[in-house]
């Protein structure tokens, strides 16, 4: 597809920041620890992509429990409540640090060990002002499962991200012109390190930045005044990748510093038009 997406909008319910007051939430009782569900994502080219998100499930506990075989034990996962039956979420509503919260848990302290995401049938594309169904193999139905293991202590709490890569996640097959969502997702809790910064001029945008974790491309767009945030990075040294539209230069920037649990704010980047 040639034609590039708009940078992303504001958040569904709202722009939801990582902080969260818990009066309302229930008591920590003893050996439990408070996690915070949010959707965050990476754009792909469509003006708007909707999913309907039917549940939110996570095996959590004793670190042990990681080795063991219960894959298909289902009493070996809870489901986090949702205040309605399902949440239709726009993914290109969430960008920068813009984010939807799915729901929260007081969980078993030990390890988040792995997420499982429903989704019902209600999801479609819109692009150019045209509706069309987004399909989802079988397969998936009965969740999309994502691997952590991150480490949860006991009357603490936490932000769990859920980073929905839609570029990477929407696949048009061939001749029969169908959409199908395969979905690339990660999960990390928000206290991991990660980049910042600000790129201009906003007749640059769309402007997809993006860096490389465990071998794999990470991307994000730009919000509307340019800036951008890369979280769940290990430490180390990065590159960052910004890809601007067609009339300005990309640019690599080398050897950006990312230490532990910190957020590495980059200086401003001003992109410089083709000649």
């Amino acid at each position: 597809m040639k034609k590039y997406i708009s940078y992303l909008m504001t958040a569904l319910i709202a722009a939801l920041t990582f902080g969260c007051d818990f009066n309302d939430s229930p008591s920590l009782e003893e050996g439990q620890a408070r996690v915070n569900f949010y959707l965050v994502d990476a754009p792909g080219d469509f003006d708007e992509v909707w999913v309907e998100v039917l549940a939110l499930r996570v095996k959590a506990g004793e670190i042990d429990l990681v080795n063991q075989e219960d894959e298909e034990d289902e009493s070996a996962w809870e489901e986090i409540p949702f205040e309605n039956e399902s949440q239709m979420i726009n993914l290109l509503d969430l960008t920068g640090n813009n984010s939807q919260l799915l729901g929260d848990a007081n969980l078993q302290a030990g390890s988040i060990q792995q997420l499982r995401l429903i989704l019902g049938e209600n999801n479609y594309v819109v692009k150019d002002g045209e509706e069309f169904p987004l399909k989802t193999p079988s397969a998936q139905q009965s969740g999309l499962k994502i691997k952590l293991n991150e480490e949860i202590e006991a009357g603490s709490s936490y932000d769990l991200v859920i980073d929905f890569d839609v570029a990477k996640s929407i696949v048009v097959a061939g001749n029969s012109g169908n959409i199908i969502l395969k979905p690339v997702l990660r999960a990390y809790l928000d206290e991991t390190a990660g980049i910042m910064g600000q790129v201009l001029p906003q007749e640059a945008m769309p402007i997809a930045v993006s860096t490389t974790v465990d071998g794999e491309a990470v991307t994000t767009f730009t919000d509307e005044d340019g800036n951008f945030k890369i979280q769940g990075l290990d430490p180390g040294t990065y590159a960052v990748l910004i890809t601007p539209n067609e009339g300005f230069v990309p640019v690599t920037i080398e050897g950006i510093l990312v230490d532990e649990g910190e957020i590495t704010q980059i200086d401003p980047v001003v992109l410089e038009e083709q000649q």
